[in-house]
């Protein structure tokens, strides 16, 4: 490891100071993650932290995990650590939080600083991999170290306050955009469910009959058959009798005995139905005795 860094009056920096004071810098890197450490500054503190990190990532790549792009904004007030496509800040890192940055000279890709959670108030080593960028990065850190000194210098401390009341606001409103995420949802989640319990109602398994296993509606006495009236409100018509003549296995058309009327018999049994009534007109005998149908005339 090398570069902890130092502040020089004759080191010439890659950037304008305006663009660490009003603006941020901006770079694209790996994230290898963060781990505890005992020490806030260290060489040999960054470089176990880096081994360990190494090998953790090693462990998650042969599981098939990939190592998670993250977009570094360095500014005098600190580095934000952002998802590159949602720009939702991970880490807050502030600068006068930050005790020791170095990139590492064996292996160019790799470059690390220390930061004091100000939760927790342990001290984190965040560890990054940029094939390119890696020592660039350490001196933009280093350059907004130096500008935020001489403006701690100049305002004769106070700005410190400052910044630590913005550092406050900062992870205030961090806190409330993560939850405001989650109550978003959250309520999604209830919509869905909400959308699921209600039934349209034409589709409501209350006002269906029940059928049997032949999708048939089975028959109860308890519940008597109904005509259902007409769409007008008079009652139904009675169903007509088919045009079409049906008729049995030998060709003759069947006897219905409640449809059809006196002219519907043939004539040889029309001839002795009416035999029949003209005996039954005149009486009967039984064992001798006669009885009349005419309930005029008394029993003979």
């Amino acid at each position: 490891m090398n570069r902890a860094f130092n502040r020089k009056k004759d080191k010439s920096w890659m950037h304008t100071p305006e663009a660490l004071a009003k603006h941020f810098i901006a770079y694209n890197a790996k994230f290898l993650g963060n781990t505890e450490v005992d020490q806030p500054k260290g060489t040999e503190v960054v470089k176990d932290a880096v081994r360990k990190l190494k090998f953790q990532r090693h462990i998650k790549k042969s599981e098939g995990q990939k190592i998670p792009k993250v977009e570094l904004q360095i500014s005098i007030y600190g580095v934000k650590i952002l998802d590159p496509k949602s720009k939702e800040v991970q880490y807050n890192c502030q600068l006068h939080r930050i005790s020791f940055c170095a990139d590492d000279k064996t292996d160019k890709r790799i470059f690390t600083f220390i930061c004091k959670d100000s939760e927790s108030n342990k001290h984190l080593c965040y560890v990054f991999d940029s094939e390119k960028c890696a020592e660039e990065i350490t001196l933009t850190i280093g350059q907004a170290f130096d500008l935020a000194y001489k403006k701690f210098l100049e305002s004769g401390g106070k700005d410190v306050e400052t910044r630590k009341q913005i550092g406050g606001l900062q992870k205030r409103i961090q806190d409330l955009e993560a939850e405001n995420s989650e109550l978003k949802k959250q309520l999604q989640v209830l919509e869905e469910q909400l959308m699921i319990a209600q039934v349209p109602p034409g589709n409501s398994m209350s006002s269906k009959t029940p059928t049997d296993i032949f999708d048939m509606v089975p028959f109860s006495p308890m519940t008597p058959l109904v005509p259902i009236p007409a769409s007008n409100g008079s009652a139904p018509p009675p169903p007509a009798r088919p045009t079409e003549i049906r008729r049995d296995v030998f060709g003759a058309e069947p006897f219905d005995p409640f449809t059809c009327g006196a002219a519907d018999f043939p004539p040889d049994i029309q001839s002795k139905l009416d035999e029949m009534q003209e005996g039954f007109k005149m009486g009967l005998t039984v064992e001798g005795t006669v009885f009349s149908l005419d309930p005029l005339e008394g029993r003979c």
